[in-house]
């Protein structure tokens, strides 16, 4: 069996399951928060849930989950010193055309998992030696990884997630002025795809399901957008200058997808179907942290403190949305047509969001977020929330990774 990342759901069965679970879900948000209504953003007048206190994690119990976490992908790393592989399908595998899909999941994980060592653990010796063969790796086959057939553009997780890694590999050796040419030229090859790689209407998806052209005529899709406007944003705070004019197109086209109430849209071609579960605020708790921040950091003005006080209140409220797809097999099967590959990465891009608020808010917000990464960390040390090949477990252990490293 096959599966795409959206696939064309049953939106009547979704709704009864919704229905059904209406009441218990209105007495879990009861018992878990001190509701409050009050005026929402653009003066809608909505429940705004607020988050009761929590003893935060002591500093031991994060660095320990880290050190457990570090511990996981060293044992996993390639012996060639990627992350992934095509393997563990299980006769339930996410579209993924071969060889082409591969070659960008596995160079995707492998920046990951770069960035979050990077983070976390650069002054130990044992990541130290696993960074430099992953480090090689990562350079010699960045210009190779390309779309994988008309339809699949998984390779803008690659060249979003790249640029991250090379931003920090461009900081953790300086004084190596050869390396440091060779990272800038990648870099500038990850603007190039990402340019290349646009759709005509701005912005990115993964999937040109309409006419399979040279420049994509894939739908925009939202949190495509918002991780690579972040990823640009950090290559240009280190001195890159990404390409000004895709820049504006990927905001104009995030900015058409954003509701009201900062809900953000899958993705520009369910426009006219606004009020579809995975677009209302349980669908997109895991989109907006990431859209939210990336608007943000482009300059947005409407996306103010209280907006990411709001919606961080929203995550950690209704944790359930998100929770309960984690680590179900087949994309969008739970309430509010939530995708498990949703959970860590919307907790990754929440802790961007704290980082963005006055220093005395962070705390609270930083400890919800520690605690929850805390409580779901598997036996051997790793995070996952979505079977993917073998990709699921580097990438979640990435995410919290430098996740929880936001919370230290």
């Amino acid at each position: 069996m096959r599966f795409f990342a959206l696939p064309e759901l049953d939106r009547t069965l979704i709704e009864s399951f919704a229905r059904c679970l209406a009441a218990c879900l209105f007495l879990l948000a009861v018992s878990t928060v001190r509701g409050e209504d009050g005026p929402d953003v653009e003066g809608v007048q909505r429940e705004w849930p607020r988050l009761d206190p929590i003893e935060a994690p002591s500093g031991a119990e994060i660095e320990e989950a880290i050190d457990d976490g570090i511990g996981y992908l060293l044992a996993d790393q390639n012996e060639n010193g990627s992350w992934g592989s095509a393997t563990r399908t299980k006769g339930l595998n996410i579209y993924a055309p071969i060889p082409g899909a591969h070659h960008a999941f596995r160079a995707a994980v492998t920046a990951m998992c770069i960035s979050a060592l990077i983070e976390t653990g650069s002054d130990r010796e044992d990541v130290v030696g696993a960074l430099e063969p992953a480090e090689e790796w990562l350079m010699e086959n960045l210009p190779r990884v390309r779309r994988a057939t008309g339809d699949a553009m998984y390779n803008v997780w690659t060249h979003c997630y790249a640029i991250q890694a090379l931003v920090r590999m461009d900081q953790r050796v300086p004084d190596d002025k050869t390396r440091r040419e060779r990272i800038r030229e990648l870099i500038e090859l990850q603007f190039d795809m990402l340019t290349r790689y646009a759709s005509v209407d701005g912005g990115w998806g993964y999937y040109d399901f309409r006419y399979e052209t040279k420049q994509p005529s894939s739908s925009s899709i939202s949190f495509v957008n918002a991780a690579v406007l972040v990823a640009f944003r950090e290559a240009a705070d280190a001195g890159f200058e990404p390409p000004q004019k895709v820049v504006d197109k990927a905001i104009a086209a995030t900015l058409r997808q954003r509701l009201p109430d900062f809900s953000y849209l899958y993705g520009e071609y369910l426009k006219d179907s606004p009020r579809m579960g995975v677009n209302r605020p349980g669908g997109s708790l895991g989109r907006s942290q990431a859209c939210n921040v990336a608007l943000r950091l482009w300059g947005d003005e409407k996306v103010t403190d209280d907006v990411l006080r709001r919606w961080l209140d929203r995550l950690f409220a209704r944790n359930g949305w998100l929770d309960i797809g984690r680590k179900r097999p087949i994309p969008h099967e739970a309430w509010m047509q939530v995708a498990g590959y949703f959970y860590y990465f919307g907790h990754y891009y929440a802790a961007y969001c704290i980082e963005q608020l006055p220093e005395e808010d962070r705390p609270e917000y930083q400890a919800h977020l520690a605690r929850l990464m805390l409580d779901r960390q598997e036996k051997d040390g790793s995070w996952w929330d979505y079977p993917l090949y073998d990709y699921h477990k580097p990438y979640g252990t990435s995410f919290v990774l430098m996740t929880l490293a936001r919370c230290r």
